[in-house]
């Protein structure tokens, strides 16, 4: 992930998420420094618009998984790739303006 990217202007840090729809929701915000006190943490990347763009589970210093997130003019989901860093894999998910799944990749099947 680029963070020089202009996409991701802003990062915050959390200690974990809830749900399991998407996007996450990223909950129990920390401060940077209080990072190197964690084993676990979540970096939240957000855009202009305070929208949830990127995330990242990092645990003992290493990132786990990552999330990216793409809108739709509404506001919803319109694509979500869901990295699992150890397992190499990537799933892409995508969503109708209504917020219904529409598509997904899912690299364990042919």
């Amino acid at each position: 992930m680029d963070m020089s990217d202009p996409l991701y202007s802003e990062c915050r840090y959390f200690l974990t998420y809830s749900g399991v729809r998407l996007p996450l929701k990223l909950v129990t915000p920390i401060n940077e420094a209080d990072t190197r006190n964690r084993n676990t943490y979540m970096r939240g990347y957000y855009d202009a618009l305070d929208r949830l763009v990127a995330l990242e589970k990092v645990v003992y210093g290493e990132i786990e998984f990552e999330h990216r997130y793409q809108y739709h003019d509404n506001g919803r989901v319109s694509r979500a790739e869901i990295h699992l860093v150890a397992d190499e894999e990537l799933t892409v998910i995508c969503f109708d303006e209504s917020g219904a799944q529409v598509g997904m990749s899912d690299p364990r099947r042919p």
